[in-house]
């Protein structure tokens, strides 16, 4: 695991508190959307690869939706697996390494890119608190 995501003692590592909360959240929500939620790998990655970077995803970004939206008739088949990439190292970093802000910030982003998944856009995100 990156240097910059171990701590000195043993209380949990960002991932294993993003996985957590993850699972929370998938929990919290309305049956129908849970369902198609939970069809959805949430991956974790430090911080955005190379590939990612050449492709316009900025270095501090927490996650990224990738595939095919729902609302567009995703059907879970695509070349590319629909997915939902969490940034772990970057969400630690902005939330400077505090698990209450690290966690809240992880839900935020996970809600954030659903919408993505659902169709809606960056202002429809914003409108309801997700931007």
């Amino acid at each position: 695991m990156n240097k910059r995501l171990q701590r000195r003692n043993r209380q949990a590592l960002p991932e294993e508190l993003a996985a957590e909360e993850v699972e929370r959240l998938l929990a919290a929500l309305p049956p129908a959307l849970r369902e198609r939620a939970r069809e959805i790998p949430v991956t974790f990655e430090v911080e955005p690869t190379p590939a990612m970077l050449a492709d316009h995803v900025a270095p501090d970004t927490l996650g990224l939706f990738i595939g095919d939206e729902y609302a567009r008739g995703w059907s879970g088949g695509d070349a590319q697996p629909t997915q939902i990439i969490l940034f772990i190292g970057n969400l630690w970093d902005f939330a400077e390494a505090d698990e209450k802000l690290f966690r809240r910030e992880v839900r935020k982003t996970v809600l954030h890119e659903l919408g993505h998944f659902l169709g809606l856009d960056e202002d429809g995100l914003e409108a309801r608190h997700l931007a």
